[in-house]
């Protein structure tokens, strides 16, 4: 049965599929029938629109929802600025450092004393908020629970988040989502959420696409099925609090700056909703494998769960691709993958077990590494030499494993904290990985 077996075992119900268009109720008949915004909302509830999309946009692009809740999120307080604990500033290119060496970071470090607010690490990226354009890339260490009376959102982008270490049971405006280690989460521009810690810290990736949306990878030739199937995507149901006196501080990121307002009413008050914009989780163990039964290692694309593309067709701002359990058979091949220079950006991280391309020891699980633009990268000297001269029988690999990939059609910059203040970047990176490599002309 291709799926996760988790240690935590799942508690919330879920809708099916993919960039479809669902409706759920809390209470049967809180969905008016026939108009989205009638003179009178059936139980007292206020309509509210939330657009993830222009107004115009083409219609199999366009993503909409409408929220029926007790009051509207308009009802707040002014904003204030507020400094969060993380290194979260990414408003301009002024804060990144452009280094075309290879890097690669030791696992980070788990933070017992702060929550998800101040536990998000801005790491690398490209792009403008403001201008929505490219995306941020951070590790995220949290040891406590949001507070019962806090929200965040992020104006600036979708969120897909990957846990390496630990559960979130993320509360939003939509409904709950139970999100594990070999799960990933999205969680759209502008929707409110709370992060809980049922298992204590939480440790993992976030990569913020500051432009359009995750769509699933077209499949050509492959056919109708295969990668990630829209089926196996879940959606949550509707759950709402009836909370209209209490004191909530609603936390925003907005151009890479945090603010913060207060109401006297929670924004998880939805009782029902409708639409195509919702946040979703997927399972990576229900991922179908594409691979060469013949000879040759494919492109990584073809390991693609999700997508966001660019305006050049082919391009992506951001591809989610991953490496998971599989059978090579490919004769006649050096089975790993080549070395390689690309256009294209590669931060990877590894969610668990070894990835079977970098047998040293220096990639680890809560660590990552980055390949940028045109900088080379491949299989350490190891991998190399034991590849060369493997018996070329049908071999399993990754079993346990999970390692991931944020590919980017940018040349990504790092800040200070990922370069320095975290002290995880690994200075003997590209001596022990290749180093020892041996001329073999002859």
């Amino acid at each position: 049965m291709p799926v996760t077996k988790f240690q935590t075992p799942e508690k919330y119900n879920y809708l099916d599929g993919f960039g479809t268009y669902h409706q759920s109720e809390a209470i049967s008949g809180a969905l008016p029938r026939g108009s989205n915004s009638p003179q009178k909302c059936p139980l007292g509830l206020y309509a509210e629109k939330l657009s993830g999309t222009a107004f115009t946009a083409p219609r199999h692009q366009s993503q909409q929802s409408w929220l029926y809740r007790i009051l509207p999120s308009a009802a707040h307080g002014a904003f204030t600025k507020h400094q969060p604990g993380g290194e979260i500033d990414n408003s301009g290119t002024g804060r990144w450092n452009f280094v075309p060496d290879q890097l690669r970071w030791s696992p980070f470090d788990l933070d017992s004393q702060v929550d998800w607010i101040d536990g998000m690490h801005l790491v690398a990226g490209a792009g403008d908020a403001a201008l929505k354009t490219g995306i941020g890339i951070s590790i995220f260490s949290v040891g406590q629970s949001m507070p019962k009376d806090t929200a965040f959102y992020s104006a600036d982008g979708d969120l897909l988040i990957v846990p390496q270490h630990g559960t979130l049971d993320i509360q939003t405006e939509f409904g709950e989502l139970l999100v594990r280690p070999n799960e990933i989460a999205v969680i759209p521009r502008g929707i409110r959420h709370r992060v809980l810690l049922p298992d204590g810290p939480s440790r993992g990736y976030a990569c913020e696409l500051y432009q359009g949306h995750f769509n699933l990878p077209e499949l050509g030739p492959i056919g109708s099925n295969g990668l990630a199937n829209q089926r196996d995507f879940q959606v949550p149901t509707a759950f709402y609090e009836k909370d209209t006196s209490s004191k909530w501080r609603i936390f925003s990121k907005f151009n890479g700056a945090y603010f913060m307002a207060t109401q006297f009413h929670t924004p998880f008050d939805v009782v029902a909703w409708h639409g195509t914009y919702y946040p979703f989780k997927y399972d990576l163990g229900r991922f179908n494998t594409i691979g060469s039964i013949s000879y040759d290692h494919p492109d990584p694309s073809i390991f693609t769960v999700l997508t966001a593309p660019s305006s050049t067709p082919g391009v992506a701002v951001l591809d989610f691709v991953i490496f998971p359990p599989r059978w090579l058979v490919q004769e006649g091949t050096f089975r790993p993958p080549w070395f390689h220079r690309n256009t294209m950006s590669e931060f990877m991280g590894l969610v668990d077990g070894d990835y079977d391309a970098k047998e040293g020891g220096g990639f680890q699980p809560g660590g990552a590494s980055l390949h940028n633009t045109m900088s080379g990268h491949g299989p350490d000297s190891a991998t190399f030499d034991k590849a060369s001269n493997a018996r070329l029988e049908p071999t399993k690999v990754g079993e346990g494993s999970m390692a991931f990939m944020f590919e980017s059609c940018f040349m990504l910059g790092i800040t200070d904290w990922g370069l320095k203040t975290c002290e995880k970047a690994q200075d003997d990176y590209t001596e022990q990985s290749w180093a020892s490599l041996q001329p073999k002309f002859v």
